[in-house]
């Protein structure tokens, strides 16, 4: 990371640098909204294990799967409401 002042960053992007990330400390950088919080869910055993058939035939993770299902169910619910 360049250390300039602040007028420096805002002549360098005015001047119209594209890439201005050597310019931005991203070691502390947070996403609002985007924090993970870890959540327990009991799931009968043929859900779980419908959940795996699924993660092996599209190659990823057990999780993904449901993090991938939850988010195009809350998009949808998002729209209709």
């Amino acid at each position: 990371m360049k250390a300039v002042s602040a007028e420096e960053f805002d002549r360098v992007f005015d001047e119209g640098e594209q890439d201005m990330v050597e310019y931005v400390d991203l070691s502390s950088v947070r996403r609002p909204g985007e924090e993970t919080k870890r959540v327990n869910v009991d799931l009968p055993v043929w859900m779980i294990d419908s959940l795996d058939k699924e993660a092996r035939r599209v190659g990823v993770a057990r999780q993904a799967v449901i993090k991938i299902w939850l988010d195009e169910r809350l998009s949808t619910a998002k729209s209709a409401a």
